[in-house]
C-alpha cells in the first residue's frame, strides 16, 4: 500500500494563512474594514471582527487604529480618494458634472459610504483636499464665495438624494424594474390611480427604462440652474 496523501489546502485557505503572516499596519487594517463593510455594511464592521479577519488580538489592533471612529475616518477618506477631482482643464460645468457622477459611482460601489460620508469630524487629507478642489473650481468659474457655498450645497443634496434612492429601491436592473411595476400595476383596481397608471404604461414599462438615468437628468438641470443663477450674480448692479 502506498503512503497516504496528506489533504490538500484549499487555495482559499492558503490565502487567507498568506494574508495572516503579513506585518499589521494601519492601511492593512483599512483593506479589511472596507471589505468587511462593503460585503456587509457597517453592522458588520467592529473592532472586534476587524481583528479577528486580521488574525490579531484586539489590543494589538489599536496600536495602529486607536477607535472605530478612526477605522471610519480612513475609510470615508478612501472613499473621497476614489471620486475624480475636478479637471482644471474643462469648464465649471462639464468638470462638475463629471465629479458628481464619479461621486456616485463611489458611493453605489460602497453602499455604506452615505451614511457616514459627511459625519467625520476629523476629515483625512483626500477629504480636504477633495473639498478645496471642487470649491476652486466654482471659484475659478466665477461664483462668489456666498454662491459658492450654495451650488456646493445643492450638488451634493441632489447626488446623496438620487443615491439614497437608489439603494433603497426594490429593484437594479431594467428588467426588475419592470417587473416590479408591472406586479404593481397589475394589483392597482381599475380606473384607480390614473396618473401612476399613465407613468407606469408610458414611461417605467418602456423598453430600456432604467431608474439609474435619472440621475445624469437630474444633474444637467441642476448645473443650468446654477449657471443662469452665475449669469445673475454677474449681472447683478455692484453694491
Amino acid at each position: 500500500m502506498g503512503t497516504p496523501k496528506k489533504p490538500s489546502r484549499s487555495p482559499k485557505s492558503a490565502k487567507k494563512k498568506a494574508a495572516l503572516r503579513l506585518p499589521l499596519t494601519r492601511e492593512r487594517a483599512l483593506d479589511v474594514a472596507m471589505a468587511l463593510a462593503d460585503a456587509g455594511g457597517l453592522a458588520e464592521l467592529s473592532m472586534r471582527r476587524l481583528a479577528q479577519e486580521l488574525g490579531v488580538e484586539a489590543m494589538s489592533l489599536y496600536h495602529h487604529v486607536p477607535s472605530k471612529d478612526a477605522i471610519l475616518d480612513g475609510m470615508v477618506d478612501r472613499v473621497f480618494a476614489e471620486i475624480e477631482l475636478p479637471r482644471l482643464d474643462l469648464d465649471w460645468k462639464t468638470a462638475l458634472r463629471r465629479r458628481c457622477l464619479s461621486v456616485r459611482a463611489a458611493l453605489l460601489k460602497h453602499r455604506w459610504a452615505l451614511s457616514v460620508l459627511e459625519s467625520r469630524t476629523a476629515p483625512g487629507p483626500s477629504t480636504l483636499t477633495h473639498h478645496d478642489a471642487v470649491l476652486g473650481c466654482l471659484r475659478a468659474g466665477g461664483f462668489s464665495v456666498a454662491l459658492t457655498g450654495h451650488a456646493y450645497a445643492l450638488l451634493d443634496a441632489v447626488v446623496f438624494g438620487y443615491v439614497h434612492t437608489e439603494l433603497t429601491l426594490p429593484f437594479t436592473t431594467p428588467e426588475e424594474t419592470q417587473a416590479v411595476a408591472r406586479a404593481i400595476f397589475e394589483a392597482m383596481p381599475p380606473g384607480a390611480f390614473p396618473h401612476l397608471v399613465e407613468l407606469t404604461k408610458e414611461q417605467v414599462l418602456r423598453p430600456g427604462y432604467s431608474f439609474s438615468n435619472e440621475p445624469a437628468w437630474g444633474l444637467d438641470l441642476v448645473l443650468d440652474g446654477l449657471e443662469r443663477a452665475l449669469a445673475a450674480e454677474r449681472d447683478a448692479p455692484q453694491r
